[in-house]
């Protein structure tokens, strides 16, 4: 009946008119129509709870939109509240063709307008193009619009009426260009020519070889025979074996010493560090190894540049153990045989995580060092109490160990909740000693007062760095993390953009962050780090400055 009464009132004076009634309401997403649950209703205000096609007597052919006043015979185009999916702000992000140049990628977000075409309307005159006679597009001073322009463009040799006489070619929308020409029937990029650069060769290409038989023993490499003095001595090395590989090696290293600001130093050092690298190989022109790669430092070579650009171009086989392995063998290796079993039960779920139930996902290494960490003391102290394995404590053992309050009960109380729980679930102990027993919540206490003077010296100090950290930290309150991962970008116009926030900064900020970007400048003028902070490890990368440093 509803439906009914409201198609008399809406949709056959829609029809009859062919104008819809418009109105700001119906600008949220709409209901879905009750009968075919895919299209939306077709109206909100007044409310109709089908769409065209599902209405009761229908179908019926939708209306034309009532801003663009496109029509669509099927009723695809019709989306709700009279407008079309183009128009009306709740209809899907479709991607379209931009509506002054026909470019292919743009959203209604943008109002259809690629960014180019945005920047000519705000910028040029409206008028005919003189070429493709389309009417009322921003013209430029000679009289064509953004396609026509492009196309001459793509054609630097010809004039705009020779450029455009076959037609136009339409292109991807906001994305980068660069002139084309044909070499051997083959569109390839044409990119400005630098009298004063090298030329550029073609890049080699290598694949590794596999192995085609295992080594019967692992034997130690003496590298202090290629050392004089705990130095290489270029005279006592031999030439790579894989003089393809070396040849491929070598580019690469230039290459990236190139795109990576390196010094002629570093290049040198790290060319001959992967020249002794080959030489380490049981089968030249495999992957290279970076267990293998470790050992270098020991004859005065490097290692972190090496494994670097062996990784960036895919010979590098990371076969090194992580830290985590060595650090948890560690700090248990004073604990009954019993409990290092059961620990490293749960470490290995915690790090490489477990399909099967308890199903659990892989977590941090830092995460499995503290809870390890928390834990340490108890374990230590049932060790000590002669219990072997963690199957013989109960809740009263558990009870005895934990401190009375504050941070440290909380504390040790989530690492061993951590291990007790999991064991559990693994079925490794019968019962969980821990799981009715209250450890609390970390107290959320207040930021104590900073040493006035240790403060002042940082900040008139003669180091801009430190100044300029310290300066960002006690005017700003920016964290060690924030501090570590800032990057160029995030300084403009005297501002921050941390995230969702916009910071202005304060003068004594500004003056020594401009302090230390000086300094960074003269220090490191070909680096292509990003972040501001940079120390002598990774300035020839792009990674942030250490937790130690900072």
């Amino acid at each position: 009946m509803t439906a009914g009464l409201l198609l008399d009132s809406t949709t056959n004076d829609a029809a009859e008119s062919g104008a819809p009634r418009r109105t700001k309401v119906g600008m949220w997403k709409p209901k879905p129509c009750l009968g075919c649950r895919s299209n939306v209703v077709a109206w909100t205000k007044p409310r109709v709870d089908y769409c065209y096609q599902c209405l009761p007597g229908g179908p019926f052919p939708p209306p034309p939109c009532g801003r663009c006043g496109g029509t669509a015979d099927t009723g695809d185009d019709y989306y709700s509240q009279g407008l079309c999916i183009r128009c009306h702000r709740a209809a899907p992000q479709h991607v379209e063709q931009c509506r002054d140049c026909l470019a292919w990628g743009v959203i209604r977000k943008y109002k259809w307008l690629c960014w180019r075409c945005h920047s000519w309307r705000a910028r040029c005159p409206r008028g005919t193009c003189r070429f493709c006679k389309r009417p009322d597009l921003p013209l430029s001073d000679e009289q064509a619009c953004v396609l026509c322009d492009r196309q001459h463009s793509i054609k630097p040799g010809l004039t705009l009426e020779e450029a455009n006489a076959g037609g136009q070619q339409l292109f991807l929308a906001n994305t980068p260009w660069l002139p084309t020409r044909l070499h051997n029937g083959v569109r390839s990029i044409e990119r400005p020519s630098d009298p004063t650069s090298p030329t550029v060769e073609e890049p080699l290409v290598f694949v590794p070889v596999e192995p085609t038989q295992p080594t019967l023993f692992d034997t130690e490499r003496d590298l202090a025979h290629a050392s004089a003095n705990g130095h290489l001595d270029p005279g006592r090395i031999a030439d790579p074996p894989n003089e393809k590989m070396a040849a491929f090696i070598d580019a690469a290293v230039t290459d990236h010493a190139r795109r990576h600001g390196w010094t002629a130093s570093t290049m040198y050092r790290t060319k001959h560090s992967l020249h002794v690298l080959q030489l380490m190989q049981d089968h030249p022109g495999t992957m290279l190894l970076a267990s293998d790669a470790i050992k270098l430092p020991s004859i005065g070579l490097t290692a972190i540049p090496v494994i670097d650009v062996a990784t960036a171009v895919g010979i590098m086989l990371d076969d090194r153990e992580p830290a985590i392995h060595n650090w948890v063998a560690t700090t248990i290796a004073d604990l009954p045989a019993g409990m290092q079993a059961e620990i490293n039960r749960w470490f290995d779920i915690m790090l490489n995580g477990s399909d099967t139930p308890p199903r659990r996902k892989p977590r941090e290494p830092n995460t499995i060092r503290q809870y390890l960490r928390y834990s340490m003391p108890a374990l230590t102290r049932w060790a000590n109490e002669g219990h072997t394995s963690l199957r013989d404590i109960t809740p009263a053992d558990v009870r005895a160990v934990l401190p009375a309050t504050g941070n440290p009960r909380s504390t040790m109380g989530a690492g061993l909740r951590s291990i007790l729980t999991l064991l559990k679930a693994c079925k490794v102990l019968f019962l969980n000693p821990i799981a009715r027993i209250t450890t609390g919540r970390h107290h959320q206490n207040d930021p104590m007062p900073g040493n006035t003077e240790q403060i002042r010296h940082a900040l008139t100090g003669p180091n801009p760095a430190g100044a300029a950290l310290a300066a960002l930290a006690t005017f700003h309150g920016l964290r060690a993390g924030q501090l570590r991962n800032l990057q160029l970008t995030d300084l403009a116009d005297g501002r921050l953009h941390l995230g969702n926030r916009t910071i202005p900064l304060a003068e004594p900020v500004r003056e020594r962050v401009a302090a230390w970007l000086d300094h960074r400048n003269r220090r490191w003028p070909n680096t292509a780090n990003p972040y501001v902070f940079l120390n002598h490890r990774n300035a020839t990368r792009t990674t942030p400055i250490g937790y130690r440093w900072l």
